[in-house]
């Protein structure tokens, strides 16, 4: 979600908080451009969003490293700002775009019209924009968009709750102490827009030098808008002789007495004040700024003040001035008998009051909504890797290269292909690196075994150091990894299935078939490995890079052509999360390969293992450190989130890494460092790691643990019963 103003982010809390509540596990992602939208962020945003960062700016390298980053599925944009790059890159990187609270102002239209022609095409990339009035979505329309993908879904500032929290403490203790009878809050005050224009911290200093005599208990609020001008509001203040406050001092001046002036030279702090106040006067309408936000005095019900200029606002104005929740004035002279009225008059105070009050209730709902609108635009995203490489020639002669050879051996393979005389369950992907295929054979092995068939696994044994050509491992028997391989330690430890390892997956097979009579052969990534006839080809999907970028290595990941997944005889999308269908995936999947059944898989962490003692147990409590060398480590940093554990650090090595001593003295020194005891890696890493690792890391005052992973099938009985129907009776 990108967020631009502090208007914006407390808006974007609301949507936030919405979208924990329907999907707990679904990350979420901040990004702003003001200093003072990253300060209020902190405050407003904390335990919402995952991650709260600066945009990148507007260039395709910035923009294409962040969404290589976190692989958003869906990207929001609040409100008015348009950003080329980030629509078109994140659209390239198959993420839906949606437009929020879309406004275009009356002020800004004439300037997007001058460069109509550039912007038409640029509204071309969004798949939806929400307009919050009738205007705004006229237009967005008059801009180019296309009519049928913008709708009119309200506001979601009328649904942001009356922030009603306690003073800070300077505050506090200044109304403590001071006790006023009246307060009036000059709201986000602008100067003007050139020297003929009002300077609305002049105007507002000179209605509180008409006001002071009449009403020697009243203390104002001065809020500029700009944090520039906090320093200009004091100088002007010292010039008037105006008794004077700062919000940054730590202690009250002894001296001041009402009336008086409180200059809130703060960020952050202006909505949590409105409850303290009779009074509220809008900044950016005298000055032709514009205007504010007028909703969120009003939720506190405040009786409000504003200047002519609201086209920023037009519809929230209209709605107001029908509703009778607001004091319109024309111009600075009329601010002194604006405020003078209202404060003697708290009938007036409360019917603009119950005005704002009504016209609130009739509004609320927008926040739910938007909601539905971003769940449903996320779940038909189809995330895929981009980079700068599709123009490059050579790349691409290189794609056609690879993808010749790959038909060729495929045809050559297959032809020769030989059968074993037991069934063989496939298991591979499309794509490069991982997909969960190691998690995924564990599973089945475990649930065959459970249905009596004995399963035996015929696996390559990646990067294994041994000479001999091939190895059978005994289910329960327990090996070296030089024999096996890393990944194939993990179905070793399971010891649900017998093992064979090796390049010739027939050869090796039938040696598992003269020992051990299996009842089902799983063939560990095998969807490629021709040569070995198969009874059932289950492929991996995975849901954070379903199609490896779309194109064949090296222009991107992809081992074959998608035309290839026709072979397939059932989906798996891995890496899921409970909460959503994936409509976008399932519609591309069953458009290549409509006989294909597709089922879900959600990663499920079991249990932590000592490494030293080897028993399982949990991680002490207290700051954590985390390292892993996989295909996607992005996986396991998702992982960890969902078990709410935010590590010190990280550190990512490459797939299949190797550990030396020095590397782990380093991460440990690293932990150290952190103030952290504690360092957690995955089942695979554990296999890598050099004998004695966690006696020698223990040394160090480190402790290491991994984590023990499951997967579980949204309908397992429809999995188990095509695999079975593979077999014989």
């Amino acid at each position: 979600m990108h967020a631009v103003s502090v208007g914006e982010i407390i808006s974007s809390a609301a949507v936030l908080r919405e979208l924990r509540e329907r999907c707990p596990s679904l990350p979420l992602y901040v990004s702003m451009t003001t200093v003072a939208g990253r300060d209020v962020s902190k405050d407003k945003l904390h335990g919402l969003a995952d991650r709260v960062f600066y945009a990148p700016i507007d260039y395709a390298f910035a923009v294409r490293r962040v969404l290589r980053r976190i692989r958003p599925s869906v990207v929001v944009i609040l409100e008015t700002e348009i950003w080329p790059v980030l629509y078109r890159e994140a659209k390239r990187a198959g993420a839906s775009l949606v437009i929020v609270n879309g406004r275009i102002s009356n002020r800004a239209l004439p300037q997007y019209l001058r460069w109509s022609l550039f912007f038409r095409q640029v509204l071309e990339w969004p798949d939806a924009i929400f307009a919050q009035s009738e205007p705004d979505r006229a237009r967005y329309i008059q801009l180019g968009a296309a009519p049928e993908k913008v709708k009119v879904l309200g506001n979601l500032k009328y649904d942001a709750p009356p922030a009603r929290s306690n003073p800070p403490q300077p505050i506090g203790e200044i109304m403590e102490k001071l006790r006023p009878a009246t307060v009036w809050i000059a709201a986000s005050t602008m100067p003007g827009i050139d020297a003929a224009d009002v300077d609305e911290d002049q105007a507002v200093l000179d209605a509180f030098q008409q006001l002071a005599p009449s009403h020697p208990q009243l203390l104002l609020i001065l809020a500029p808008r700009k944090p520039e001008r906090f320093e200009v509001a004091e100088q002007l203040l010292q010039a008037a002789g105006i008794r004077f406050q700062l919000r940054s001092r730590s202690a009250m001046d002894p001296a001041l007495a009402l009336p008086c002036v409180l200059l809130l030279d703060s960020i952050g702090e202006l909505a949590g004040l409105f409850s303290l106040a009779d009074v509220v006067f809008m900044g950016g309408s005298l000055a032709r700024r514009g205007g504010h936000n007028l909703l969120e005095p009003a939720a506190c019900g405040r009786a409000i003040v504003t200047g002519p200029h609201l086209e920023n606002f037009a519809a929230i104005a209209e709605d107001f001035r029908e509703h009778y929740a607001m004091l319109e004035i024309a111009g600075a002279s009329e601010l002194a008998p604006a405020i003078e009225k209202l404060i003697g008059d708290p009938r007036l105070r409360e019917d603009l009051s119950a005005g704002a009050s009504q016209l609130i209730a009739k509004h609320r709902g927008a926040t739910k909504k938007a909601v539905t609108e971003i769940l449903k635009w996320q779940d038909l995203a189809v995330p895929r890797s981009i980079s700068g490489a599709w123009s490059r020639p050579l790349l691409w002669l290189l794609a056609k290269i690879w993808t010749a050879v790959t038909e060729g051996k495929r045809l050559k393979d297959s032809a020769q292909a030989r059968r074993l005389n037991t069934p063989v369950i496939s298991v591979g992907g499309i794509g490069m690196g991982g997909a969960g295929k190691t998690p995924m054979v564990e599973y089945l092995a475990e649930r065959t075994r459970a249905a009596g068939l004995d399963p035996a696994i015929l696996t390559r044994g990646y990067r294994r150091r041994s000479i001999a050509r091939r190895a059978v491992v005994k289910a329960g028997e327990i090996v070296p990894v030089s024999l096996t391989g890393d990944e194939a330690q993990t179905f070793i430890r399971a010891g649900h299935a017998h093992l064979g390892i090796g390049a010739d997956r027939w050869w090796t097979g039938s040696l598992l078939e003269e020992m051990y009579h299996p009842g089902v052969f799983l063939l560990d990534d095998g969807f490629q490995h021709w040569r070995l006839a198969r009874d059932l080809d289950i492929v991996l999907i995975d849901a954070l890079n379903p199609f490896a970028g779309g194109a064949v290595f090296p222009l991107a990941g992809l081992r074959e052509p998608l035309n290839a997944l026709r072979r397939a005889d059932a989906f798996v999308i891995t890496r899921t999360v409970a909460e959503r269908e994936y409509r976008g995936l399932r519609n591309q999947l069953q458009a290549l390969n409509a006989r294909a059944p597709i089922f879900r898989a959600v990663v499920e962490p079991l249990y932590w293992v000592n490494e030293r003692t080897g028993q399982p147990g949990h991680p002490p409590e207290g700051p954590l450190a985390a390292f892993c060398g996989l295909a996607n480590p992005a996986s396991f940093w998702e992982t960890l989130k969902a078990l709410g554990i935010q590590p010190v650090f990280t550190w990512t090595f490459g797939d299949h890494h190797g550990y030396q001593w020095t590397e782990l003295q380093r991460l440990a020194a690293q932990a150290r460092v952190h103030s952290s005891s504690v360092l957690l890696t995955t089942e695979k890493d554990a296999a890598n790691l050099p004998e004695r690792a966690g006696e020698i890391l223990m040394d160090a005052s480190v402790e290491l643990y991994w984590l023990k992973i499951g997967i579980q099938i949204d309908d397992e009985a429809g999995l188990m019963s095509l695999i079975k129907s593979k077999l014989p009776s």
